[in-house]
């Protein structure tokens, strides 16, 4: 952890300053081990592994924290070269490269580090959260970049006082809460007044979920290390899905993913049958989203439902 973090970070139970207590450091700059305080509550937080621990537990998303760990470098634009997370940002928020610089982000459901890692090289000073172990991934992806702070905290109980940042994303992680619209709202009351939200969940418009939410009543409470092999059943049915009309059929019956690398493959395949949750939505439930928390200017953009907006007036109390 680095100490400037301390700027931004408050008790997430009564929103009150902290206090660190270090015990062991690196280079002078970075908290590897040690605790934060509250000053008014005296709630006591850990620093592990260089990172501010907030939840005792992965809850609800502990598949998230198999996952990132096992396929850690998987979507990194560093290790692919491919510049696919860069476009899958990019088409998510519509924002460019130039809207970084200076800029205070938070990327909500930071995982491995893909999409902070490039907000980062544009010249963010980026703040990423997960509810799970999945920041011990991030910290050894990107951890050791000066703009990056990883914290492991719970985005209902976020450790941020209202109005904080500039620029808020979160990508394909609400849907898989116990309440996206609930989560939306914690979003949305972290972002300042005049910043930017931008998120991507799930649409109920595809038919094929019909059929795999059928499946996933019964992966979704298979142990995630079982679930890790069975999903590697993907790799090669890619080349029988790839078979026309059959290949159109089994999609609909059994989608896996149709990513060309088969790495790829089986962690978007492990991803979709594994979470607890995974609501899907309709445009105009997120677009209320927006709309109830105070937010205008309000972009629509392809590709399952995709929306950012300009908060222009505080977010109602949560």
């Amino acid at each position: 952890m680095k100490e400037s973090l301390l700027a931004i970070i408050v008790c997430p139970r009564c929103h009150k300053p902290l206090r660190v207590s270090a015990d062991r450091e690196q280079g002078g700059k970075e908290i590897i081990a040690g605790t934060l305080q509250c000053e008014v509550c005296l709630s006591v937080f850990p620093i592990i592994r260089g990172v501010p621990r907030f939840v005792a537990s992965e809850q609800y998303a502990v598949s998230f924290g198999f996952q990132w760990n096992r396929f850690r470098a998987v979507q990194l634009d560093s290790r692919t070269g491919t510049g696919e997370s860069r476009r899958t940002l990019t088409e998510t928020t519509g924002w460019d490269a130039k809207r970084y610089k200076g800029k205070l982000v938070l990327d909500v459901g930071v995982g491995a580090g893909r999409f902070a890692e490039i907000a980062a090289a544009d010249g963010a000073d980026v703040v990423g959260i997960d509810l799970t172990t999945a920041v011990d991934a991030a910290v050894t992806n990107i951890g050791h970049l000066e703009n990056v702070h990883l914290i492991q905290a719970d985005l209902f109980q976020m450790p941020f006082r209202p109005e904080t940042f500039d620029m808020v994303y979160s990508i394909g992680v609400i849907h898989h809460t116990p309440s996206p619209e609930n989560a939306f709202k914690r979003l949305a009351a972290v972002a300042k007044s005049g910043g930017t939200l931008a998120i991507f969940v799930y649409s109920q418009y595809n038919a094929s979920h019909r059929f795999s939410d059928r499946i996933r009543f019964l992966t979704t409470r298979l142990p995630a290390r079982l679930m890790f092999w069975l999903t590697a059943v993907a790799v090669p049915l890619y080349y029988l899905y790839r078979v026309p009309i059959l290949g159109h059929a089994l999609r609909l019956l059994f989608p896996i993913s149709m990513h060309a690398n088969w790495r790829w493959r089986w962690l978007d395949t492990f991803d979709w049958y594994t979470p607890r949750y995974q609501w899907k939505c309709t445009y105009p439930q997120v677009y209320g989203w927006f709309r109830a928390n105070g937010f205008s200017q309000i972009d629509i953009f392809e590709g399952a439902i995709r929306m950012c907006g300009v908060k222009v007036f505080p977010s109602k109390s949560v």
